[in-house]
């Protein structure tokens, strides 16, 4: 049996809408207090971007969906005439934006995205944010019911494709909502291994 939440399955495109925008603003906010300068508009499309890899696989491999959206954004960028290094920050963006540790010690896109993440979807920082402003954000952009919807939108997006979350925070929403889902650990992997020793 799969886990539903009703009717916040419809609006996925909508929750991610509303959740990549805050993500921006987030990210914003702080870039401004931690004296981080990155380039407005590649933060902007790194955090429209993040997510859209849970609902559209756009390769012919099976990837983790956060390359989905980095490879995307990356081909949006191009076609659009930004350069290749413009286009390569905003593919590190996404494709680390769920990485614990390594964003915050890159380059100022990178790391503003994966601080908008993560204050949205943990709270990260957030009582370090005025409050007034956060406020506003989340006016704009509500939550809703964003815990349920977004953690189906991550069982819809990676149910079909579990392999691709070893390694990752994503085998977490897996294990908990899949029922007999279990990842292989890095142990099994190793023991498993074709060497004789």
């Amino acid at each position: 049996m799969r886990y539903r939440t009703g009717s916040t399955r419809h609006s996925g495109p909508v929750l991610i809408f509303h959740q990549s925008r805050r993500v921006f603003f987030f990210a914003s906010l702080h870039a401004r207090e931690l004296g981080l300068q990155p380039d407005p508009e590649l933060l902007y499309i790194s955090a429209m971007f993040h997510d859209t890899g849970l609902s559209t696989p756009f390769s012919d491999v099976e990837q983790r969906f956060e390359l989905d959206g980095a490879d995307h954004a990356r081909k949006f960028l191009l076609d659009r005439g930004f350069s290749k290094s413009e286009a390569e920050v905003v593919w590190t963006a996404i494709a680390l934006h769920t990485t614990p540790g390594i964003p915050a010690r890159m380059d100022p896109v990178t790391a503003a995205t994966n601080y908008g993440v993560l204050t949205d979807v943990v709270g990260w920082g957030l009582d370090r944010l005025d409050g007034g402003q956060v406020d506003e954000i989340i006016s704009a952009h509500p939550r809703g019911q964003f815990k349920k919807g977004f953690l189906q939108a991550f069982v819809d997006g990676l149910e079909n494709r579990p392999d691709t979350t070893y390694g990752t925070l994503n085998s977490d929403v897996l294990e908990h909502f899949i029922p007999g889902f279990r990842r292989k650990t890095m142990v099994e992997r190793v023991i498993d291994a074709p060497w004789p020793n």
